[in-house]
């Protein structure tokens, strides 16, 4: 028997359409999901969706679960929660959440697919893949109690990320955004906003998620000796300038990229990538993560809503319902 589902793609620059496809017949080792929530990673699926993947990053960047071709047609995302409809039988019936892309109905490799706890909501488990990314962040970071700590960028990644560091005890933990208004939200989680402007030097370990050049000159001119600096923005095609002539040496700074593709060093071999997914949506049991996720779009709205999602404003994560 054929299963029809829908499935959205990046066609051209700015734009998306939803095609229509016939699933293949179960394989023993795959589960069959209707999707009950996605959630848009604003910032890879802007550039995926402007067609700013590098070519020299078009196998790294691949989702695991994507179709197409990079720079277009692309099948892309990777926050997907759903329910199984037909599966091995300890799956069957039970919330999961998957790495793959926007669509209503969709086959998945079984071992992909790792159950939602019960505390965790629907809406809030698409933020796994971004809760997935603050974990190996901060197992990259290694963060010590009563460090002065500073995440730049209150985005999905930055903020879940303080979310994790404000739990460390002792911890001096700043948050900076050009937005005033994610104010009130980053204290919810336990930090501190301040303006760029105003954001004291001396940073020991500071987190770079706002995808910006500004970003990180302001991290490398509030680092203080011998101090951390993760790079966890992507900057696509874009050269990024830095003034590593000036205090960078003298002060001994360390910048670090930080990407979610493999298990941070730390946990290499000791956590699998199930694992480190299965914790990542542990830590979601948190209400005041709500306060990340946008008012839902509707599956079948998603294409004409996609350019202002993606533009920015409003709660960081955009959030996208099917039923």
């Amino acid at each position: 028997m054929s299963r029809r589902a829908t499935a959205l793609w990046y066609t051209a620059p700015g734009r998306a359409e939803l095609r229509a496809e016939t699933l293949p017949p179960r394989a023993p080792d795959q589960a069959l999901v209707r999707s009950l929530a996605s959630g848009v990673s604003r910032g890879t699926e802007r550039l995926v969706s402007q067609g700013r993947v590098p070519q020299s990053q078009w196998a790294a960047m691949r989702a695991p679960l994507m179709a197409g071709e990079f720079p277009f047609p692309v099948k892309y995302g990777y926050a997907a929660v759903g329910v199984v409809e037909d599966g091995p039988p300890a799956l069957r019936g039970r919330r999961i959440f998957c790495l793959h892309p926007h669509q209503d109905r969709f086959l998945a490799p079984a071992a992909m697919c790792i159950p939602v706890p019960d505390a965790v909501p629907d809406h809030r488990a698409v933020l796994a893949a971004n809760m997935e990314t603050a974990l190996n962040i901060l197992w990259d970071a290694r963060p010590l109690p009563g460090e002065r700590a500073l995440v730049i960028g209150a985005g999905v990644v930055g903020l879940l990320a303080a979310a994790l560091l404000a739990r460390i005890p002792g911890l001096e933990l700043i948050v900076t955004d050009l937005d005033p208004s994610r104010a009130p939200l980053i204290e919810a989680l336990g930090a501190r906003y301040l303006p760029p402007e105003s954001v004291p030097g001396e940073q020991e370990l500071i987190l770079h998620a706002s995808a910006s050049e500004a970003g990180l000159r302001l991290a490398l001119g509030r680092a203080g000796f011998e101090a951390r600096i993760l790079e966890a923005s992507w900057h696509g095609d874009r050269t990024v300038a830095l003034p590593l002539g000036e205090a960078f040496h003298a002060k001994r700074l360390a910048l670090l990229s930080t990407q979610v593709g493999a298990v941070a060093p730390a946990m290499r071999g000791r956590r699998s990538h199930a694992e480190r997914l299965a914790l990542a949506l542990a830590l979601l049991d948190d209400p005041r993560l709500d306060a990340l996720l946008a008012p839902p779009t509707r599956f079948a709205a998603l294409p004409d809503a996609l350019p202002a999602l993606l533009a920015g404003g409003g709660a960081p994560c955009p959030l996208v319902t099917y039923t």
